[in-house]
């Protein structure tokens, strides 16, 4: 009898922990444990109920309590820490919450220690780059300069990985996402922000005068690199960025967005934001690259595939 593989995802009902959940629980081999306390994250976007390898459980991971009787009771294989507080209006409004998602980090690292976890995979960011010093952004070449409570807690976040590999022989893999979009993510991100405002032909709004730029990640390539990961003992105890290396500006993307839409939404430029809103933002792709084994998919396909996902607001 084939050994399942038991998964935990933390943030698993939010756009990346859902999709993946969705991907594992495809194959029976899998057996996955989405956690989510459900400050931001939906039900709704989780894989259906049907599934018998499947178990969604509310609960907060900076909870001891709460993560101990989950982690004890399944002694996952696999563990993906994906849960925080994101966004960056969300995270600069509310730097306290983001401060204490340091206790999600020690207690998942310190609960894979004692329960027999064989990988952790964290979700850091591309706000830990900071204002980027060159581009593209390599994972080992630019420094982690931003001063962001976000950021600062996605580098803690990143230096446990490293602790508890050093320390203890618990292996990690680092994924530092760059804007990952799709059908199952919130439409306060930018991109399924803009395409609801050019189908309802409302106005698209855009911090100062849309220069600064960003890479946008279709949620498939996210996945396709994580399972290769996972199948193929890809990026051990490594740190790997996801992205895409197709660099846009906000201005540009509104515009592009209503072509494709052929929608009459005129753009507006508010006052730019006081913090937070880096200049450019394009990562070094190499090793995912390799992990894909193809070039990511490209920027107006994927706008292609959100239009013929996503309901109209």
């Amino acid at each position: 009898m084939t050994q399942l593989t038991k998964v935990l995802i933390t943030g698993g009902a939010g756009n990346i922990g859902a999709s993946l959940a969705s991907s594992l629980v495809s194959n029976p081999g899998y057996f996955v444990v989405a956690v989510d306390n459900l400050s931001t994250g939906q039900t709704a976007k989780l894989p259906p109920s049907s599934h018998a390898n499947f178990r969604f459980i509310k609960a907060d991971v900076n909870r001891f309590e709460d993560m101990s009787a989950i982690m004890l009771a399944y002694r996952f294989d696999l563990v993906f820490h994906y849960a925080a507080v994101v966004g960056v209006a969300r995270t600069l409004d509310n730097p306290v919450s983001v401060l204490r998602d340091i206790d999600g980090i020690k207690n998942i690292f310190e609960l894979a220690k004692n329960t027999g976890v064989k990988r952790v995979f964290y979700s850091s960011s591309s706000e830990v780059y900071g204002e980027p010093v060159s581009i593209p952004q390599h994972e080992e070449t630019t420094p982690l300069n931003s001063r962001l409570p976000y950021a600062v807690v996605k580098n803690v976040g990143e230096a446990f990985c490293k602790s508890y590999e050093k320390e203890y022989g618990l292996p990690y893999t680092i994924f530092r996402f760059f804007n990952t979009y799709g059908p199952l993510q919130s439409d306060d991100f930018v991109l399924p922000r803009f395409i609801q405002k050019a189908l309802a032909n409302h106005p698209i709004e855009i911090y100062g005068d849309g220069s600064q730029t960003r890479t946008f990640c279709y949620i498939d390539d996210n996945i396709a690199a994580t399972i290769a990961a996972i199948d193929h003992a890809l990026a051990v105890n490594n740190t790997i960025n996801i992205g895409s290396d197709e660099e846009i500006s906000m201005l540009k993307l509104a515009e592009r967005i209503i072509s494709l839409t052929g929608s009459s939404s005129e753009i507006v430029h508010l006052p730019p934001l006081a913090e937070g809103d880096m200049s450019r933002r394009s990562p070094d792709i190499t090793k995912m690259k390799q992990i894909l084994m193809r070039s990511p998919i490209g920027l107006q396909a994927g706008i292609e595939r959100m239009l013929q996902r996503i309901k109209p607001m």
